[in-house]
């Protein structure tokens, strides 16, 4: 076990390995351990670190509320202060929003995006109404039925209506969760330089496949490998397929864009 200070947290690694720089950054809700696979696989041919962001893990949480931007200063910090070299960056999920900020501004080699976050949803007007109808509810329940009942009413139709995230999320890291999801990135996506690979779930619902399309408009040099039969733990569900993708990636000599490659396993 590695622990290094970044922001005056105590933040968790490991790294094993010889060759190019590869950081692998998890998802919301996971850590460093559902690389493990993954790890296993590319420390033969590169030296891989893997890290568990604050708040999740071993590693601390933030002691205030933190956003895209916080988490992608902490890896700025992590990067430096190991002498990390234009890494290859893989993120899924919330980790990917870290790589797409990180990479918008910071020399990397190659970047793997793995059912990414960073493009903000478009919701309904029924959603609308159910989100602003809930802080009305916040505002009137305690006037009505007292403070002590409005807030079990509250934590009820929380625990009813809200994302497994959410709801598994404690302490500060509830607001945390709360920032970054409605922190939209696609005006960034088109300063990214480095060649980058997007791979998708066909049935990904967390991080949908238009989600995908957006982003390889957006980032010039990229491409699309989409796994059929998989959702948004794509490297879990379908690893050979996966890691014969990532491996093709990782050791081809490019010279043209990479185009949208769509799978059939």
């Amino acid at each position: 076990m590695n622990i290094i200070e970044i922001k005056n947290l105590k933040l968790h690694y490991k790294v094993s390995g010889q060759g190019k720089n590869i950081i692998l950054l998890h998802g919301w809700g996971c850590n460093l351990d559902i690389f493990d696979s993954l790890f296993f696989h590319l420390e033969k041919s590169f030296k891989v670190y893997s890290i568990d962001f604050q708040g999740f893990g071993k590693s601390e949480a933030p002691l205030e509320v933190w956003g895209v931007e916080d988490y992608t200063r902490a890896l700025e910090d992590f990067v430096k202060k190991l002498n990390i070299d234009h890494p290859v960056l893989l993120g899924h999920s919330f980790g990917g929003r870290i790589s797409i900020l990180y990479a918008s501004r910071n020399p990397v080699n190659k970047i793997i995006l793995v059912d990414a976050a960073g493009v903000k949803p478009t919701h309904s007007l029924k959603y609308y109404l159910k989100v602003y109808s809930f802080k009305l509810s916040k505002k009137l329940l305690p006037l009505l039925i007292g403070k002590k009942r409005a807030e079990e009413r509250i934590n009820q139709y929380r625990k009813k209506s809200g994302s497994s995230d959410y709801n598994n999320a404690t302490g500060i890291m509830k607001s945390i969760l709360v920032k970054v999801v409605n922190e939209d990135l696609k005006q960034v996506m088109p300063l990214i330089k480095a060649p980058t690979l997007l791979i998708w779930g066909e049935s990904d619902t967390a991080t949908p496949l238009k989600d995908a399309r957006t982003m390889n408009r957006l980032i010039k040099d990229s491409g699309l490998a989409v796994l059929k039969n998989a959702g948004h733990y794509s490297f879990l569900e379908k690893p050979y397929e996966f890691n014969l993708i990532v491996d093709n990636f990782l050791q081809k000599d490019r010279t043209e864009p990479i185009s949208e490659t769509p799978t059939n396993v």
